[in-house]
């Protein structure tokens, strides 16, 4: 069923759809601010200034930055620390993050997903850019579609 489809073919299916970036110097307001815009995501991506992807932020990363006076008692000190002193995206961002290109195949894609136990995954371009991000339920919605086509 998945056969020889690349990213690229669901990419398209769902290339209207507002991304959820962030430049790496916005600051924790605005962070907050940005993730509640984007009720299909539970990331949020940050970019550099050649708006290439550098790492992201969760909705569990930001509530433990944003709640960090209710701290798990589990949690290091030193995390702890960096958490409360951070100030902008760049600070807070979980680094090295999971991606895929639209080149790969939608196989390569749904693996990547199981595997890392994810939700979401960011599509980038040769340049490391952010193109979409693609969800679970993105993926079984287009195997849908295209069991009907």
């Amino acid at each position: 069923m998945l056969g020889t489809k690349k990213v690229a073919e669901l990419v398209a299916f769902f290339k209207e759809r507002k991304l959820p970036i962030i430049d790496q110097k916005a600051n924790i307001e605005e962070i907050v601010t940005d993730m509640t815009h984007f009720e299909h995501s539970r990331l949020l991506y940050v970019v550099d200034h050649n708006e290439k992807l550098i790492g992201t932020i969760s909705w569990g990363l930001l509530t433990r930055h944003v709640f960090s006076t209710s701290h798990d008692p589990q949690i290091h000190p030193r995390f702890i620390m960096s958490m409360i002193t951070a100030e902008t995206a760049k600070d807070i961002m979980q680094k090295n993050p999971l991606f895929i290109t639209e080149n790969e195949l939608v196989e390569t894609l749904l693996k990547k997903i199981i595997q890392r136990k994810v939700q979401e995954i960011p599509v980038l371009d040769r340049e490391k850019r952010v193109i979409a991000n693609l969800t679970i339920v993105d993926l079984l919605r287009f195997l849908i579609k295209s069991r009907k086509h």
